[in-house]
């Protein structure tokens, strides 16, 4: 089932928003500054995956991954569940509207 284009536009323009967002957040931006200080470390050396910056950088890296994903999808799923009530609500009569 494809979605209709309106609403693949609407969804691409909130996984822009949230990206920007999360892009934005002070606790990615350090682990991101980690990362990158990691990431300059490596090329100290010669042989650069034995050397401990490498590790470093690696788990620095693996670490700003996993928060900027978890990010993503906690606030793609709160979307979800705001848009599925919202589709519910209108959907569904209200109580007081249907005859017993």
């Amino acid at each position: 089932m494809d979605f209709p284009p309106w609403l693949q536009r609407a969804i691409q323009a909130r996984v822009d928003e949230v990206s920007s967002r999360i892009e934005q957040d002070p606790d990615l931006s350090r682990v991101r500054g980690e990362t990158d200080e990691a990431f300059e470390a490596l090329f100290a050396g010669d042989d650069v995956e034995q050397t401990p910056e490498y590790a470093k950088w690696e788990n620095h890296y693996i670490v700003s991954k996993g928060i900027e994903n978890e990010r993503l999808y906690m606030q793609g799923l709160r979307d979800g569940i705001q848009l599925t009530v919202s589709l519910l609500g209108q959907s569904m009569p209200e109580e007081g509207n249907t005859k017993a």
